[in-house]
């Protein structure tokens, strides 16, 4: 029986996790001339291009239950063991997922199995844990990124399995609509909600008990005004780098 790790993480994805336009412009680029695409970790869809034959991969019930009636179809199944023969599609996508599997090696090695060329947006958390979120309020994220594969794991690995990587930042826009984690760097009140943390496997893997001395240690630092003198370079920016990258082979 396959797990479901989103059993009670993921019941607000479809309308949390939305995705943006320019962060899905540079994934639809990165799959080139892609025809055929497998979305592994696939969710509630976000980032399938609608233009091309995709299978969708996920391991949850709950948030392949969350995918559009439109949406492509979804098989039932774990990165570590895609039901495809070898290089059956052009390209194999996988949008901030890795840091989920079970056995990265593995899911890797698959995705290289089953596709010619491999695109993944991960993230360096070494950038990450300077953002405000992080370093002023949730220290504990970073902490709990020491324990998961991301930006370098994720370039090691395809390396090994003999691809050349190619690393390209993602900055969040200021207005983004995905609810990542670094969604709302510029917009903090977004992180007094409780709906929207939910939707931050980040944040919603923490102890709550620490979430929420440090929601309300934010709540005070915006009504007393000390967020915004801190953080005033911010407030005219229209994209921030986060550390969120595109990986590409």
């Amino acid at each position: 029986m396959i797990s479901d790790p989103y059993a009670a993480l993921g019941r607000d994805y479809a309308r949390s996790r939305r995705p943006d336009p320019r962060i899905a412009a540079a994934v639809t680029a990165a799959l080139g001339d892609a025809r055929s695409v497998v979305n592994v970790g696939a969710g509630a869809g976000s980032y399938e291009p609608g233009d091309r034959g995709v299978i969708a991969v996920e391991p949850s019930r709950l948030m392949i239950a969350q995918r559009p009636v439109a949406a492509a179809p979804a098989v039932q199944a774990c990165a570590e063991s895609l039901p495809f023969p070898d290089r059956a599609f052009d390209a194999g996508l996988a949008v901030l997922t890795v840091h989920h599997w079970t056995d990265v090696t593995a899911g890797l090695a698959e995705l290289r199995r089953v596709s010619r060329r491999q695109v993944i947006v991960t993230w360096d958390p070494a950038v990450f844990s300077r953002f405000w979120l992080v370093r002023e309020y949730l220290p504990e994220i970073a902490e709990h990124e020491t324990r998961l594969a991301c930006l370098d794991r994720v370039v090691d690995e395809l390396t090994a399995l003999g691809g050349t990587p190619s690393v390209t930042p993602l900055p969040v826009p200021s207005d983004c609509v995905d609810g990542f984690l670094g969604a709302y760097w510029r917009r903090p009140e977004a992180y007094l909600s409780e709906r929207v943390r939910a939707g931050m496997s980040g944040v919603a893997l923490l102890d709550q008990n620490v979430v929420a001395e440090a929601v309300g240690r934010l709540r005070a630092d915006l009504a007393d005004g000390h967020w915004h003198r801190q953080h005033v370079g911010l407030l005219g920016r229209t994209e921030l780098d986060l550390g969120y990258r595109l990986v590409t082979t």
